[in-house]
């Protein structure tokens, strides 16, 4: 294996990993009761992740997978991969008691008063949300510091090209665990470091695919079929958080069509930002 492809695939998923903290840095500037800005950004995050998993990452989970299967079973091995993503976060949520699972929708009776714009959340409810949630996202993290790492190995430039995109929607998931960790706490540091940590899972996951490659397949490139199936998987773990925990607490912050309009402004960055990508 080329050592120089080595350090800058892992440079590059370094990079994608610390953009959480740039979201972090941007909640620094949200006023203390702007419900709204929890709203929109939260929904704003969503559409990033559900537009890069179904336009980016779900069809490049194909593509390697037939290279490696096939026409016939490649497209079924990747919508396997993608429900196995799902299945994978769906039970780590399912293990989280239901007072502390940051998925969980608050109820009618919890969510009215933060459309009035009073913190109805207990701020232990907000700070547990938020470590929760940093936490899942460093979960899904790690599978996508593995894929990054792999792509790059194999083409420095679609590498590239995908620790952008993925450094792009951690920004807005840098803001899902900064946000309620701010306004639960008061403490820009704590949310700073908790956005940070979330992200730092990405380059863990590209030192455990880098050991696997030299385990499995040492002095080859990577499979094609361990490649699909990562990005397949990522893709579930994303389209699973986005609709189950990120637009449930964006509707439940926000007035009107805040969620709404967050959730399509996440979706027009990630278009404009993966066509711009390929012009370049």
């Amino acid at each position: 294996m080329d050592l120089p492809n080595f350090w800058f695939a892992l440079g590059l998923t370094l990079f994608a990993g610390l953009a959480t903290g740039i979201g972090s840095l941007i909640a620094f500037g949200a006023r203390r009761t702007s419900y709204r800005f929890l709203s929109v950004s939260t929904g704003f995050s969503a559409g990033v992740m559900l537009f890069v998993s179904f336009a980016e990452i779900l069809p490049k989970a194909e593509r390697s997978l037939v290279g490696a299967l096939g026409p016939a079973d490649g497209p079924w091995w990747a919508i396997g991969a993608f429900f196995l993503g799902i299945l994978l976060i769906a039970l780590i949520d399912a293990a989280l008691p239901h007072g502390d699972n940051p998925h969980e929708q608050p109820t009618e009776a919890e969510a009215a008063p933060l459309h009035a714009g009073a913190p109805a959340v207990p701020p232990s409810r907000l700070r547990r949300m938020a470590l929760l949630t940093a936490l899942a996202i460093a979960i899904h993290n790690f599978p996508e510091g593995l894929a990054t790492f792999l792509a790059a190995l194999e083409n420095p430039g679609v590498g590239l090209a995908i620790a952008l995109a993925i450094a792009l929607h951690n920004i807005p998931e840098g803001i899902s665990v900064s946000v309620p960790l701010y306004y639960a706490t008061g403490s820009r540091r704590k949310a700073l470091v908790w956005s940070f940590l979330s992200g730092l899972a990405e380059p863990v996951g590209a030192l455990v695919g880098f050991g696997l490659i030299a385990l499995v397949s040492p002095g080859a490139g990577p499979s094609p079929l361990l490649m699909g199936g990562c990005f397949g998987a990522v893709a579930g773990i994303m389209v699973f958080i986005s609709i189950d925990q990120l637009l449930p607490t964006s509707r439940a912050y926000g007035k009107g069509h805040d969620s709404i309009l967050g959730l399509v402004a996440g979706m027009a960055v990630m278009a404009a930002s993966l066509l711009l990508l390929r012009v370049a």
